[in-house]
């Protein structure tokens, strides 16, 4: 009878051990199948190294702009890029026919003609006015001056959407990940019931 019993009792334990040895086996998979997907997708968020992307993005925007944000895929940026640059071109353009159309109004008073549209215009009373050869001449500069900061901003405009997707392409060239943190940490104090204030610095292998 002790036998019979001895023998269950072995029997027990031995197959509690072997369910136990079995969860612990499937926990263990379980966590290394965890453990797997975490490092694939680390994996996929790190870029590879490229060297001569910043290059190529720079090269890409001096070609066409925009096309550097696209390479980048910073693809919100490409219609900021064509608004700065349609804007300083836009101005150009206006600023320039109105030199010229004041620049053709004084070489036409210089030869002699007074058919122009500011030659003997009548101003709110009523009386004729007389835009002089120096007004026009102080028009024509103001305008020439219009012209040339508006190429002037367009100039800037595309040289800083080269900048911009050299910059990006620089910046995605960095290892960003979870494993180096640098944050700020609040601790509570169990002696005086305060609050420690602290950096903290990790680094995981």
């Amino acid at each position: 009878m002790k036998i019979k019993f001895f023998y269950i009792i072995f029997l027990i334990l031995f197959s509690t051990q072997s369910i136990l040895s079995q969860e612990n086996d499937d926990l263990k998979v379980a966590t290394e199948e965890v453990a797997k997907k975490k490092k694939k997708r680390k994996e996929k968020k790190i870029r590879p190294y490229e060297p001569l992307a910043p290059a190529r993005a720079a090269f890409y925007s001096a070609a066409l702009p925009g096309l550097g944000q696209a390479y980048t895929r910073k693809y919100w940026k490409i219609p900021v890029v064509y608004a700065a640059i349609g804007t300083g071109i836009y101005f150009y353009i206006d600023n320039n026919n109105r030199y010229n159309e004041f620049r053709d109004i004084f070489k036409r008073r210089l030869a002699g003609f007074t058919d122009d549209q500011f030659y003997g215009v009548p101003d709110a009373n009523g009386d004729p006015t007389l835009v002089t050869n120096d007004q026009l001449i102080a028009i024509q500069d103001r305008f020439r001056r219009d012209k040339e900061l508006s190429l002037l901003l367009t100039v800037a405009a595309y040289v800083l959407n080269i900048v911009d997707a050299n910059v990006t392409a620089h910046l995605q060239q960095y290892n960003i990940n979870e494993d180096l943190s640098f944050k700020p940490k609040v601790n509570f104090n169990e002696f005086n019931t305060g609050l420690n204030y602290g950096v903290s610095l990790n680094y995981s292998f």
